[in-house]
């Protein structure tokens, strides 16, 4: 792959990262994602060009807003950063492609759903079922399928099916079990978002995957005292990690199973 395709991609991903910060911040408060202008949380004033520039703007202003010295929030040089190196590995993975678009679009909503879901514990239907319908139509590039077109559309949808059904039956069992909502709707839903794209096969190593990231996030909350056995975590952004893995390379159950 040509190093200065993937510098670009890499770019793109930075310059794009300030979008999804918009997104992150103004989807969850129902505010347009395309007006007003970017203004800082806390004086309100706008933020000129100059002082939006991914990563660099905010390593010049130390992280506080240039006006009021109000603090900006980690968050926006990381979701920048993240979204910069997702970018250039899917160029770097699949090359210039359709999948490469189909990709690097499911991972722009896969980020913005995740940060909100941290924050909110929420994930809008928009991103989730979003997912559905890009999984399903553009299920004839995915190559992790095989078949003519119509057939791949069949799995891709079979996937859809399994996340969905599949997800919701562990949902129920888990709060009849503990006695408490194990998993939300958004959860439930996502999962046949991924399943659209990663087939059913995908869908069960995407669980198991978050539950080992999820679990291993709560330990160390318990451990460090922020969280209690009761309380709830967000599970969407460790649904997205197994799912962005199984994006970039398909892990099926049998390849657990040697693991284990």
């Amino acid at each position: 792959m040509n190093t200065m395709i993937l510098f670009y991609a890499f770019v793109f991903g930075l310059i794009f990262g300030s979008f999804l910060n918009v997104c992150i911040y103004r989807i969850p408060r129902n505010q347009s994602i395309a007006w007003p202008p970017s203004a800082c949380p806390h004086c309100k004033k706008p933020i000129k060009w100059y002082d939006n520039i991914p990563l660099i703007s905010y390593l010049i202003l130390w992280g506080k807003c240039r006006h009021c010295k109000g603090k900006i929030s980690m968050r926006y040089p990381t979701v920048e950063l993240l979204t910069g190196i997702l970018t250039l590995l899917t160029v770097w993975r699949f090359g210039m492609s359709v999948w490469t678009f189909v990709v690097v679009a499911a991972v722009y909503a896969l980020v913005i759903l995740s940060a909100i879901d941290f924050e909110f514990m929420i994930i809008p239907d928009r991103f989730s079922l979003g997912l559905i319908a890009w999984g399903i139509l553009f299920a004839w590039a995915n190559p992790n399928f095989s078949g003519l077109w119509w057939q791949k559309e069949l799995i891709s949808l079979g996937g859809a099916v399994t996340g969905l059904l599949g997800v919701l039956a562990l949902a129920l069992l888990g709060s009849w079990v503990f006695k408490k909502e194990a998993m939300g709707g958004g959860d439930v839903k996502l999962m046949a978002g991924v399943g659209a794209l990663v087939g059913w096969q995908g869908v069960i190593t995407t669980v198991v995957l978050a539950s080992f990231f999820g679990l291993i996030y709560a330990v160390v909350l318990m451990i460090s005292h922020k969280k209690k056995r009761s309380d709830a975590i967000p599970f969407g952004p460790f649904l997205s990690l197994g799912a962005l893995i199984n994006l970039f390379y398909l892990i099926v159950p049998e390849m657990l199973l040697i693991e284990l």
